[in-house]
């Protein structure tokens, strides 16, 4: 791998995955995750573990306190529990990704919505967690890749419109 936009990088995996769908990989120190918004304005729900010690899993506090902005772009790093870097975001052609808002559930969107029986972004963590020999209790606040979130001078927060393009990758 030689840099981040992709020359003399040589593709391990190149999957498109369909909307709504979970995927899982494990991802080597040294190789690179590129994340690409075929159609703009989508959401990535990402959440990473250490292959070697699953119990080391992805913290937003931690990454948010360490870089100081509860927003990920070039250069942030995503901190573990223990404070370990898992990865480090090396290139960003959208150039703000959501921190705080974690993952839908039916249970919140029952809550915000009044409907049951919705497709989530939690059950897909829990079918492929499980591939992992992991369980619902691995699921923490997550990254929303290309999903805008931004937080008002009050505190409010809510989703913002999407400010991906399509072909927007991380």
């Amino acid at each position: 791998m030689s840099d981040a936009d992709g020359v003399g990088e040589v593709v391990i995996l190149d999957e498109i995955l369909p909307a709504g769908r979970p995927w899982g990989h494990v991802v080597r120190g040294g190789e690179i995750l590129r994340l690409v918004d075929l159609e703009g304005q989508q959401a990535v729900d990402f959440l990473c573990f250490d292959a070697a010690d699953r119990g080391e899993r992805y913290n937003a506090t931690n990454t948010i306190k360490v870089q100081g902005n509860i927003y990920i772009e070039v250069d942030t790093v995503l901190y573990s529990d223990r404070g370990t870097a898992l990865f480090t975001i090396i290139a960003d052609t959208c150039g703000r990704h959501d921190t705080i808002y974690g993952c839908c559930s039916e249970a919140n969107n029952f809550l915000r919505y009044g409907v049951r029986g919705t497709p989530s972004c939690y059950a897909n963590f829990r079918e492929i967690l499980a591939g992992f020999g992991l369980d619902e209790r691995s699921i923490v606040g997550n990254v929303n890749f290309f999903m805008s979130v931004p937080v008002l001078p009050d505190g409010g927060a809510g989703i913002g419109n999407g400010i991906s393009r399509p072909g927007s990758y991380v």
